[in-house]
Parts: structure tokens; C-alpha cells; sequence
């Protein structure tokens, strides 16, 4: 499929830097809010914000057919709903108003300070109210690696760790946007020298590497999504800090898997980078060895090239980049998630989240959480600063990044920052 607003050769007449993460092929959706506007829906380009509830009350959307309401809602889910015949003719409505020789917006200098907004003077919202949220465990460098601290190298993998994209339902209620600080939880742990366990703040708190994909388009109880079928129900992705608690989750997990460990905070980015702008950056995947079973088989290339990085800033100091990745580095896609999510008829709704499990490379310097770039605490991190780290200390900030480039365009999706407080 052709996708006008993703055309390498278009050029905008906003100014765009070439590192920016919001070029003309980029057009990502969010919600904002300023001292004027309560909820709008937005879109970026260069610094910009995009006010789409107002392009639309001045008739830039006339010929598409659309509610302007739709565009002054908390969260992206009536927008999303409406389907990707009709949001795909928005981010391509949205190009050719930005285009360099279009002059329906660029000569009305009245409608641009109502519709254009610097994004440091916007307040970004969370984007899609999360109904319900799984988390995957899908990346083979990071399972290995976990297993191999907790077990040993030969039996690293789980039985059935190579059959199905392994996942647990997780808490939607605590996912909030970037910028939003979190506190140190607390919970239950066992040393491993200790007979009884203990009750306090957690002591390993770790962040994890991920992003995370929003369903755009529900299915019914009963109805499985297949592979081929999966791309038409992901809407776009976003970043996703899916904070851990190290040492609460040791003396928990077994036997049903994480809960407190993992339910007092989630960070995503603001803006939804839709999957057609992420189209022309699919890669190879991993050869998956054994064969998988029919429903998971898929065809093409859907691995995406997505480029991460993870930086820790303390307080009042300068921030230090401690991991470089991937998302190509997924042994699961998206579309396997999502069928294997669905093969027994679960029904999925508009809004929910999918989490892609922590993602790390075959590499030291691409390890996707501190439990693996510190080896469990025994090879501390050294910062900019002087200052080591074997997990996350209070009052640091974490910040992800991510972000696509081929040899003619790059995209990105912002940040996805989050400071960890002491304990309350």
C-alpha cells in the first residue's frame, strides 16, 4: 500500500531541524492541554503542535466528513475508533496542508496561532485511555540473559519460551505519560540469605526498556485475530517504561508472576507514532527455530528498526546514556502478540495497550534494564557525574528514546521520562 504522507520527498514550509523526531512524514497523534484548551487532539511537526480540533473548526477537514468533537476529547480512543480509512485521511490531509507549495494554512496568518502551539508551552496528556494492558516477554537476548542470572545458561530459556510469545496481564489503572514522577514502592522481599522475609521499600528498582502498541479497532469475543489480520487492529506504538522492582518480584512471582513488583507505575511517551509512518523502517526478524505453529506463521519482513536509547539524569546533574538498542532485536512481533492473544477468542477493545517486554541486544552496551547492564548488582554503572549505579537511586530520572532513520527520512517519538521519588 502507497501511503501519500510517508512520500521521502516531501518537505514542509514549518521549519524542521534534521534530527527533529517530527518531521512531515512523522505526524504522530496525542492530547494536549494549555491555559486556553482543556483536551485537544493534536498532531506535531518540528516544535510545533498541531491543534486538529481547530483545523477542523476552520474547515480544513470539510471534505472529510468528520465530527470536530471528535478532535475535544480527554484521550485518542473515539478518534482511533473511527477507523484507519478515516485516520489515515486525516495524517494525509494533515501532510498536504504542510506540504512546501500548499498555501491554504501557510498564507492564513490568522488561524496559525490558534493552530500552531511551540510544544514547550503545551502540557502533553496521556493519549488513549488504557482499558486493559498485557505485558510480553519477548525478546530472546533478554530472557536469556534473566535466565541465565536466575538459573543457569543451559536451561536460560523456559520449555516454552521458543513456542509462544509469553505475556501477563498487567495493571492499566497505574500507565501514566511522561514527565509524571513516580514513587519508590513498597512490598515484601527475601534476601537470598535471609530465613523470613522483610517489609519496606523496594532496594533493586529497575527500569525496562520497551515500547508498546495501541489497539485501534475491536474484535469480538470469540473472534481470533490472525497475523495477516493483526496490522489493521494496531493503531501505532509508543515507549514504555515498564518500572520493576527487582527484589519484590524475586519473593512474589512464583507461582502466578509479578504483582506488586510491577503494578505501582508504567511511563509511556505522548504521541502515538502510527504504524503507517513506521512502515518503511520493517526489517527481518529473527529466525524462529522451531517452527512455529500455523497461527503464528506470518509473511514479510514485520520487525521494525527502531532505534533506543536509555539515559539516567540524576538530580542537579547532566544525564548519561547507559544503553543503545533496538527493537529489531524482537524474536516475537507484534502481529504474532496479537494473534497469540487472541487464538482462544479474547476479545481486544479500542484503547488497550500491549507491551513489548523489555527489549535488549546480543550486546553488553544494548541491555534493556539495569539488572542486566549491572549483572544483578555486581558490575556497578559509572555515570557522567562520578556517581555509580547498580539499579535506579531516588530523585534520578530515567529517559527513553527512540527513534527510525533510513538514508532518506528519520522519525521519532519524543521522550519517555519519568523521576523516581523516595518512598512515601
Amino acid at each position: 500500500m502507497i501511503i501519500k504522507a510517508n512520500n521521502p520527498a516531501l518537505t514542509s514550509w514549518i521549519k524542521v531541524e534534521s534530527q527533529s523526531d517530527f518531521p512531515i512524514q512523522n505526524l504522530p497523534f496525542g492530547i494536549y492541554s494549555d491555559s486556553n484548551t482543556k483536551h485537544h487532539t493534536c498532531s506535531a511537526i518540528g516544535t510545533y503542535i498541531i491543534d486538529l480540533y481547530e483545523l477542523a473548526e476552520r474547515g480544513f477537514f470539510k471534505d472529510l466528513n468528520i465530527n470536530k468533537e471528535v478532535f475535544n476529547n480527554a484521550y485518542l480512543n473515539n478518534f482511533m475508533e473511527l477507523g484507519k480509512d478515516v485516520t489515515r485521511a486525516v495524517r494525509n490531509r494533515i501532510s498536504d496542508l504542510l506540504e512546501s507549495n500548499n498555501k491554504e494554512l501557510q498564507d492564513n496568518k490568522e488561524a496559525f496561532n490558534h493552530i500552531f502551539k511551540a510544544q514547550s508551552s503545551v502540557q502533553m496528556l496521556l493519549p488513549v485511555k488504557v482499558g486493559d494492558y498485557t505485558d510480553f516477554y519477548s525478546s530472546i537476548d533478554h530472557a536469556t540473559n534473566i535466565g541465565t542470572m536466575i538459573r543457569d545458561p543451559k536451561n536460560a530459556l523456559m520449555p516454552n519460551w521458543k513456542y509462544i510469545p509469553v505475556g501477563y496481564h498487567g495493571r492499566a489503572s497505574s500507565i501514566t505519560v511522561s514527565g509524571t514522577p513516580l514513587h519508590r514502592p513498597k512490598g515484601q522481599m527475601k534476601p537470598a540469605d535471609a530465613e523470613v522475609p522483610t517489609f519496606g521499600p523496594c532496594k533493586l528498582l529497575d527500569f525496562e526498556l520497551e515500547t508498546a502498541y495501541i489497539i485501534g479497532k475491536s474484535s469480538k469475543l470469540g473472534e481470533s485475530i490472525s497475523t495477516e489480520q493483526a496490522d489493521d487492529y494496531i493503531f501505532g506504538m509508543v515507549l514504555f517504561n515498564d518500572w520493576s522492582a527487582r527484589d519484590i518480584q524475586t519473593w512474589e512471582y512464583v507461582p502466578l508472576g509479578p504483582f506488586l513488583s510491577k503494578n505501582f507505575a508504567s511511563t509511556i511517551s505522548p504521541w502515538i507514532v502510527t504504524l503507517d509512518a513506521l512502515e518503511p523502517y520493517r526489517t527481518e526478524g529473527y529466525v524462529q527455530d522451531p517452527k512455529v505453529f500455523p497461527y503464528l506463521e506470518y509473511t514479510g519482513n514485520k520487525n521494525v528498526d527502531i532505534k533506543l536509547e536509555v539515559a539516567i539524569q540524576p538530580e542537579n546533574s547532566s544525564e548519561t546514556v547507559i544503553c543503545n538498542s533496538n527493537y529489531k532485536f524482537m524474536y516475537w512481533t507484534m502481529e504474532q502478540q496479537l494473534a497469540h492473544h487472541t487464538v482462544n477468542g479474547c476479545n481486544v477493545n479500542v484503547g488497550d495497550m500491549m507491551g513489548s517486554g523489555t527489549i535488549s541486544g546480543p550486546e553488553p552496551h544494548e541491555y534493556g534494564s539495569m539488572m542486566e547492564l549491572s549483572w544483578k548488582g555486581t558490575k556497578p554503572l559509572k555515570l557522567n557525574d562520578g556517581s555509580e549505579r547498580k539499579f535506579i537511586n531516588d530523585n534520578d530520572t530515567v529517559i527513553l528514546r527512540g527513534y527510525c532513520q533510513n538514508d532518506k527520512v528519520r522519525i521519532g517519538f519524543g521522550e519517555c521520562k519519568a523521576k523516581l521519588l523516595p518512598a512515601i
